[in-house]
């Protein structure tokens, strides 16, 4: 019995187990085959398909995939035979074609490259699927199985297939390998690319040669519909964890491979399923795993970090309170209830409390008999953040026009991420002593030294 298909009986589990141990013995030759395709298509795909997502053209992949399938309708219809060589042959001629108008039609009319792309896609895909409508209702031999590029069929893959995918893989990466430098260039930055005299014509015919290769060999094992999700998953994917290209590259490639792996297992062990959509599926969850998990731009580390900016925003505006307090009271008492610290700012009770006892924890703020009072350290946070303060109200009273309540509200953001630097940069462009709503700039404890000891 071959795994790819239905198991006869119920006994899933022991089956299953049975096909696992099989898989992984490399008995069955065409498991293996299934197995190597997938990794060598999953690689290369993945390396060539991030530059194309890189540059903002993640369409174009899917767009060859489509303007393939006319290619592979005609070679069948005019040789008669279905090797693996004829079919690439035709493939790799339409999918040229394909990129050719897509490249042309923006150059020499007013439309648009993402509506070349659509308009490529559409009709090399309809007509593609009119040549196979009219294949399937002809007497020609050898039809059967045609329709299966759509959705691709790793199950009937070819030791022919095989050694095409060896020496396209080799093709990409060696030409990735080769012109790494060029190519990261071209990628994100064109014009000064051109400004150094690098051929970016070339480059760019090269590398969409590139996608077409591996547009057209991955046709056997994910079919036409499935290709792009290849060649832009994994890049998007390993997005989440680096901003390096040769990271991002190695990374992509390294979750093609794992779908790849995982595909060609899940569908050799589990009854009647096949490896493209499973390949695909398996980048998905990677995807959505790096996207939750990353290091970098995962959600939950955005997440956690935007939690630890809103309790040190909520914590520096309680110390900037007690100050506004200690203003008011002319520095001649320095303790002050819930209630006096609640009028000026609006927090619930149990958060100003919880708040409270952490500045306290950390010694910023000190607490008596239920009175709060700003410790040393605290005063000096409280000086640096008040005085940001109202440093960006003036500037913005100066520069902006922006009624007094609108430069409060702007400072009321920008206090807490102005940085020393940012800080004066502003005191050079401005001499007030006093922000807009007439409240003293206050200064560091430093500047009062210095100016005593002058």
């Amino acid at each position: 019995m071959n795994a790819f298909d239905a198991y006869p009986t119920t006994d899933f589990i022991s089956q299953a187990w049975h096909h696992l141990q099989v898989f992984w013995s490399f008995e069955d030759i065409n498991a293996t085959w299934v197995l190597f395709g997938s990794l060598l298509l999953g690689m290369s795909a993945s390396v060539i398909g991030a530059f194309a997502f890189l540059r903002k053209r993640s369409l174009l992949g899917d767009a060859l995939a489509h303007a393939a399938l006319p290619g592979v309708m005609m070679a069948f219809l005019l040789s008669g035979s279905r090797d693996a060589e004829v079919i690439f042959v035709g493939a790799l001629a339409s999918s040229l074609i394909g990129f050719w108008i897509i490249d042309w039609l923006p150059k020499n009319t007013k439309i648009k490259p993402d509506a070349a792309l659509a308009i490529t896609l559409s009709f090399f895909f309809a007509l593609g699927l009119m040549l196979l409508s009219y294949i399937q209702n002809t007497d020609l031999p050898d039809k059967s199985g045609l329709d299966k590029l759509l959705f691709g069929q790793a199950a009937a893959i070819t030791s022919e297939d095989i050694q095409l995918l060896i020496i396209v893989t080799t093709l990409v990466l060696l030409t990735v390998l080769l012109f790494f430098q060029k190519l990261r260039l071209i990628t994100f930055n064109r014009s000064y690319a051109k400004t150094l005299g690098i051929n970016v014509k070339f480059y760019e015919m090269l590398l969409a040669i590139m996608i077409v290769l591996s547009v057209v060999v991955g046709l056997q094992l994910v079919g036409v519909v499935l290709m792009a999700a290849i060649l832009l998953t994994p890049i998007a994917a390993a997005r989440f964890w680096s901003h390096q290209l040769s990271t991002l590259l190695m990374l992509a490639a390294l979750f093609g491979a794992i779908s790849a792996i995982l595909g060609a297992q899940i569908s050799y062990v589990a009854p009647a399923m096949p490896t493209g959509p499973w390949i695909v599926v398996s980048l998905s969850l990677l995807f959505f795993i790096s996207f939750l998990v990353a290091p970098k731009q995962g959600l939950l580390k955005r997440y956690l970090e935007y939690r630890r900016l809103k309790q040190r925003v909520i914590l520096e505006n309680i110390l900037r309170t007690l100050y506004k307090l200690l203003e008011r009271e002319h520095f001649q008492r320095n303790q002050f209830t819930l209630a006096e610290i609640t009028e000026l700012r609006s927090l619930k009770s149990i958060q100003l409390k919880q708040s409270l006892a952490i500045l306290n924890k950390r010694k910023l703020v000190i607490e008596a008999q239920q009175r709060y009072s700003l410790s040393e350290e605290g005063l000096l946070k409280a000086i640096k953040l008040t005085r940001r303060h109202r440093l960006w109200e003036s500037y913005l009273s100066q520069h902006a026009d922006l009624n007094s309540e609108q430069v409060h509200q702007q400072a009321e953001r920008i206090e807490h991420i102005l940085n020393k630097e940012q800080e004066q940069q502003i005191v050079a462009e401005l001499m007030e002593q006093f922000d807009p709503h007439g409240s003293p700039i206050p200064k560091l404890p430093s500047q009062n030294l210095q100016e005593k000891s002058q």
